[in-house]
């Protein structure tokens, strides 16, 4: 939250009728000079409160979207100078075996202005804490400008009632890292990188309701994990694509969803609208950085060509500027904030009876489904035109993210499948890359003649590189076609 909007939160309906605390809160955390602490997913700081010192051992945290939920020992200490091991529980001194407790010493620091106002009613009450401050870590510094919800008593939805509020009045969005994680980024002891694809962790002696839900869990996981990223390090282009891959196995568990006879969920428009709102940035992205070096090194090795005018390669590296900011100004919406909260909220759900089936059973009639429908836009693979072949490469695509969900029911018999699909899937997506590329080309302005015509010239290579691809795609579907069916 920018700081600029802390005046809402105070003046919000749901806060100004109660009367808030406020502290001021320094914290000094810990660990050893190799950082084995954070390795091992512990935070260990001592707190001053007013005259108090409170030490505080964290473990390694769980967490759904907005939701985050970690194992802490509270005791008070002496001083500030150094935490005091020896008031610990047997069950968090277990996670410090093996660390020399002699070496641990201030790392960062923490200072800001803590305001609450406890909320809620005879069954439910959490407490709404309004951070403001800094965090330091030696000559470095970041501001802290926060809203947590804590949820003291009743169930979890209480939470995601209380910041659906609080969002129709602040424009509030998701960080998902702790100031502790903040810190351990601003001291040095964290190079912060995309996340991957989170496996869900299903089996199967699952029903296909929790099943549905862990996969829908994994893929939030992933998503709400890559935004701070995408927001501080646009240009690493990886954080925008692990996002969107995100995004999709989203609105593949939106399928998988109505498979069990669900209807689709209240959030599916708004999920197919953030993907639409992020896909120019990544089309140019990928075109900037994948497509065009290899359609340059073409034209640069065609005799009787002079190299592309650095005019058209800043023009289009501008247009990826932009392409980016306006994706990053999307994920600072309340509209996507509400997006996670709503997401988050939906797997708080029980299953239904309809949903009570076998897994396995589950899983095998969903694969099979979307093997038959790629079969049928596969028929005559090598006559395919453009069109037909955008949409055997969705099929293809809807594929492997219903079987990279499905394999830990698999195991190992399922790699050979996933590997051999992700080969056409690439072949397909190469292809519609360079076609992808000509209609960004079309959609610049020809400032000049010269301009233009360096534009008209990777647009030419672009369509005589597409070409070819059709056959290389045909004989990834003929390899395909003979792989063995895993869930058979």
């Amino acid at each position: 939250m920018h700081p600029r909007h802390t005046g809402r939160v105070r003046q919000h309906p749901l806060l100004n009728q109660i009367t808030p605390k406020q502290r001021l809160l320094l914290s000094i955390y810990f660990d050893t000079p190799k950082f084995d602490l954070m390795r091992r997913g512990i935070a260990l700081r001592v707190r001053r409160v007013d005259d108090r010192w409170i030490q505080t051992l964290k473990a390694e945290a769980s967490s759904v979207g907005a939701l985050s939920s970690r194992p802490e020992w509270e005791i008070g200490v002496t001083n500030g100078n150094h935490p005091n091991f020896s008031v610990l529980p047997k069950i968090a001194l277990d996670l410090l075996v093996g660390i020399k407790l002699k070496r641990v010493a201030p790392v960062f620091t923490t200072e800001f202005q803590r305001t609450t106002w406890q909320i809620g009613n005879s069954q439910e009450q959490a407490e709404v804490a309004l951070d403001t401050g800094k965090i330091n870590a030696g000559e470095m510094c970041r501001d802290i400008c926060e809203v947590e919800i804590e949820l003291k008593s009743g169930a979890p939805a209480f939470l995601f009632d209380a910041a659906t509020q609080l969002l129709q009045q602040v424009p509030l969005h998701i960080e998902p890292r702790s100031k502790a994680e903040r810190g351990y980024i601003l001291s040095g002891a964290v190079n912060p990188t995309p996340t991957k694809a989170v496996h869900a962790t299903i089996h199967k002696e699952q029903t296909a309701g929790e099943a549905c839900n862990i996969i829908l869990q994994a893929a939030l996981v992933q998503m709400v994990a890559n935004i701070p990223g995408f927001l501080d390090h646009a240009h690493d282009t990886e954080y925008l694509h692990q996002l969107r891959i995100a995004l999709r196995r989203l609105r593949t568990g939106v399928l998988l969803m109505k498979s069990l006879g669900q209807t689709p969920p209240e959030w599916d428009q708004s999920l197919r609208e953030s993907i639409h709102a992020l896909n120019p940035a990544r089309d140019w992205d990928v075109f900037l950085h994948e497509t065009l070096p290899e359609i340059l090194a073409v034209l640069q090795a065609s005799s009787g060509n002079t190299p592309v005018d650095d005019t058209a390669l800043a023009l289009m590296q501008n247009t990826v500027t932009h392409a980016r900011q306006r994706a990053q100004v999307g994920l600072l919406k309340p509209v996507f904030t509400q997006l996670v909260l709503d997401i988050g909220r939906s797997l708080l759900v029980a299953p239904t009876d309809v949903q009570l089936r076998d897994a396995k059973v589950w899983a095998r009639a969903i694969l099979e489904k979307r093997w038959q429908r790629l079969r049928k836009r596969c028929r005559g693979f090598a006559k395919l035109d453009p069109t037909q072949h955008h949409r055997t490469r969705i099929a293809a695509k809807k594929m492997r993210y219903t079987t990279e969900a499905f394999a830990p029911l698999y195991g190992k018999r399922a790699n050979h499948f996933i590997t051999t699909l992700a080969a056409l899937q690439d072949e397909l997506g190469y292809a519609n890359d360079l076609h992808i590329g000509m209609k960004l080309l079309r959609k610049l302005p020809k400032q000049s003649a010269p301009l233009g015509f360096d534009l008209g010239r990777i647009h030419g290579a672009l369509e005589f590189e597409a070409t070819p691809r059709a056959h290389s795609s045909s004989t990834m579907w003929r390899r395909l076609a003979r792989s063995e069916l895993f869930w058979r």
